[in-house]
């Protein structure tokens, strides 16, 4: 039996619309009250098979809040295809970028259970979204069900002809599954699609040699100098973590931008770019009063020294992605820290230290260093020294391994800073 096999056992019964009015009738998902929640549909009359598809969905929509909020109390899910799924918020940037390039019309190959193509369809784009997985198909359309702009058929990339729509979502697979386990996928070529294949369905689609309105989703790791000139790769930051690179191709990327990053934090969205020719790399230079972190995104994007032009900041090492500066500035892009100290590395000498200054409470970071900052907060014991609280940053500072005693500047008001 295929994993696809097993899949469309497994969703099957809920498909059918009694199966879903006896998902939607369940209560909330506990854990602990599974078994007897089984037990009491199987004496209901209800079959095997139904009982543990909408005992599995509603497992499922349980997890999918965090990425879908209320609407996953109406969707159904595969466990794989939630695990791929863009995030509902996420999915809504992605869309906007199509709306405001005036795209009506677009596909999105590679749907999945359907979480892009909702956002697109709810801002009232046309939508067409298409899989090879005819289970994705069927859990799409469910999915896609309250928008009438939206419809969802079996597909493939290699098919696909890009004159169906004015514009082309995709999300290539990046990840190979052995045995149950996820493998990432480094080389873009290796994707399903391949990213070859991506670039040439956005020159059909384009006109006069130019790239069509495209967007494709990308690992992290992408290689800006792999993709061709005149795209946009984008990095989101997702309340500091990367999720995910975006190549944008044709008016859907940024007139003359190189690349972005995109921050998204309780604050909202907030976007930092750099053109073709780019900002040289910080110089660097000596440890100020404040240190900053940059987001992964702005790293991966490349965007070290325009944040770095934009906080009057230096390196304090030329292969470290720390800043430092001499005063505050307030930025998404970056967790700021009130420098309290610096000292050369060595577990004696940050025991003494420890232990005169009271701190017990540490949140350990590194850059740059071959020390685990698990292993060395065991070898420390810090709690034995007190209740004060610090953040170790433990970093090379022109070219010594260095200890930075600092405190974050969320966890200080302006007034006490420097």
């Amino acid at each position: 039996m295929t994993a696809d096999s097993d899949a469309a056992r497994a969703i099957e019964p809920v498909l059918h619309p009694g199966g879903l009015a006896l998902l939607d009738s369940l209560p909330p998902y506990d854990e602990q009250d599974v078994l007897r929640r089984s037990a009491a549909l199987r004496a209901a009359g209800h079959s095997p098979e139904l009982v543990s598809a909408v005992l599995t969905q509603s497992r499922l929509r349980a997890r999918a809040a965090e990425k879908f909020g209320e609407f996953a109390d109406s969707m159904l899910f595969t466990p794989d295809g939630l695990e791929q799924a863009t995030r509902l918020p996420v999915a809504a940037l992605h869309a906007r970028r199509f709306q405001r390039a005036g795209v009506a019309s677009v596909t999105d190959l590679g749907c999945g259970i359907g979480g892009d193509a909702m956002a697109l369809a709810g801002l009232g784009l046309e939508v067409q979204a298409v899989d090879r997985d005819p289970v994705a198909v069927a859990v799409a359309l469910l999915n896609l069900r309250s928008f009438p702009t939206a419809t969802a058929r079996q597909g493939t990339a290699e098919d696909h002809d890009p004159s169906a729509s004015e514009g082309l979502w995709m999300d290539p697979a990046r990840r190979v599954t052995s045995r149950g386990a996820g493998r990432r996928l480094h080389d873009p070529e290796d994707y399903s699609p391949p990213l070859s294949l991506v670039l040439d369905l956005a020159r059909r689609l384009g006109a006069d040699g130019d790239l069509g309105p495209l967007g494709a989703k990308l690992g992290p790791g992408i290689d800006r100098s792999a993709l061709p000139a005149g795209t946009e790769v984008q990095w989101l930051s997702w309340h500091g973590q990367v999720l995910e690179a975006t190549l944008w191709c044709g008016p859907l990327a940024g007139a003359g931008v190189h690349s972005s990053a995109l921050v998204v934090d309780r604050g909202g969205a907030h976007r930092l770019e750099r053109d073709e020719t780019g900002i040289d790399d910080p110089v660097p230079g000596a440890l100020g009063e404040h240190l900053y972190e940059p987001d992964g995104a702005v790293i991966r994007a490349g965007l070290i020294g325009r944040l770095a032009e934009d906080l009057g900041a230096r390196t304090v090492d030329p292969t470290i992605a720390y800043l430092t500066a001499d005063r505050r500035i307030d930025t998404p892009f970056a967790r700021g820290y009130a420098v309290r100290d610096v000292m050369p590395f060595g577990i004696k000498r940050l025991i003494t230290y420890l232990r005169e200054h009271r701190l017990g409470v540490l949140e350990i970071k590194k850059r740059g260093t071959a020390v685990e900052p698990e292993e060395l907060r065991r070898k420390l014991r810090p709690r034995r020294f007190g209740t004060g609280s610090a953040t170790l940053i433990l970093t090379r500072i022109d070219g010594e391994q260095s200890v930075i005693v600092a405190s974050p500047h969320r966890d200080l008001p302006a007034e006490d800073l420097p």
